[in-house]
């Protein structure tokens, strides 16, 4: 097998994930695609160099990277770099309606939007990805205490955000 199929191989398997991730990472349908299309060319780019069983970890970081790359710019060209990017997490469960989800995805797209940006990086990658706090830090490139002290702080403001909050997803997922 070429690299080049071994490669399409790859990006086949990968997108759904990518686009999900970087879909949390920016609330926005169209960004997500613009990211997870953007890292998976970057990863080609690099493809020669990528050991194939870190191929989804190289792009998942080449993602987060590029995310950030996009703040920067905005940031760098709005006023006071005031707006804050929208995060979302969802995963469907089977048997609930659309409306209940979508009603769920509104309330995570509100509590995850009042965390600042790291907040929002280590809670994806911790409890979308599963990372480990040691996986969380080696991504982003930090230490693994500023990761155990980042999450405990959004995990405590998403909690009080949603202390009056309904919505059975929340309550079972934050408590």
């Amino acid at each position: 097998m070429t690299a080049e199929q071994e490669f399409d191989e790859f990006a086949v398997a990968a997108w759904p994930r990518l686009r999900r991730s970087a879909y949390l990472l920016t609330g926005d349908h169209h960004l997500a695609e613009d990211l997870a299309q953007t890292a998976l060319a970057r990863t080609y780019a690099s493809w020669r160099r990528v050991r194939r069983a870190d191929a989804l970890a190289y792009a998942r970081k080449v993602l987060v990277n590029a995310n950030i790359d996009r703040i920067r710019r905005r940031r760098a060209t709005e006023l006071g770099g005031v707006a804050a990017d929208v995060a979302l997490a969802t995963r469907a469960e089977s048997g609930r309606g659309s409306a209940e989800i979508a009603t769920d995805r509104d309330e995570i797209v509100r509590l995850l939007a009042g965390l600042t940006e790291r907040e929002r990086r280590v809670v994806v990658l911790r409890h979308y990805f599963d990372l480990s706090e040691a996986e969380v830090a080696g991504e982003l490139g930090i230490a693994p205490g500023t990761v155990k002290s980042a999450l405990s702080r959004a995990l405590r403001k998403l909690r009080v955000a949603a202390a009056d909050d309904e919505t059975t997803f929340v309550r079972q997922g934050l408590r």
